[in-house]
């Protein structure tokens, strides 16, 4: 079942499900209840547009911080700039594939929460990512695809580098 797996991201990931948390939470959420309370007190709230929406609104920003909640409370947290086998393909290695007509592309493989493939970035549980798993350079996977199997072959693997933490202020 999805829900069991652990949601894998990484460091920046967490922190920008956490903005977006601490965003609805401390600053829209608050506001939104100020409207909804400054409209009520407007009289008939059958047809009070600012009640009406604000309550819908309400609704969904509840429904949100909710999943967020969830997301957060089953992260792990994985850097991958701290991968011990960078030979392979694991959580955050930036990939080099190419096809069997040479066409290259890159892809970087990020947990489902960050995941962009227009910018590149496929979630962890991706068929593409789970297909290429484990590879290393030289190594060709194949992926199911709704138009059919498609080949990919391992061009180049890299990582993040680990950059020095400096204080606040330094560096």
């Amino acid at each position: 079942m999805a829900g069991d797996r652990p949601n894998i991201i990484s460091p920046a990931g967490f922190a920008a499900l956490r903005a977006e948390y601490d965003a609805l939470l401390g600053d829209e959420r608050p506001k939104l209840v100020e409207v909804i309370s400054w409209a009520a007190g407007n009289g008939d709230r059958s047809e009070n547009g600012d009640y009406i929406y604000g309550r819908k609104r309400l609704r969904e920003i509840d429904r949100r911080l909710g999943f967020l909640a969830r997301r957060m409370k089953a992260a792990r947290v994985v850097d991958p700039a701290a991968q011990p086998d960078k030979d392979r393909i694991w959580f955050g290695a930036t990939v080099e594939l190419a096809d069997d007509d040479d066409n290259r592309r890159n892809v970087t493989l990020v947990g489902d929460d960050e995941a962009e493939a227009g910018d590149g970035r496929i979630g962890w549980n991706s068929p593409l990512a789970r297909a290429l798993r484990g590879a290393a350079v030289g190594d060709v996977r194949v992926v199911q695809l709704p138009s059919g199997p498609k080949a990919w072959e391992v061009m180049a693997v890299r990582y993040p580098t680990e950059e020095p933490s400096h204080p606040a202020g330094e560096g």
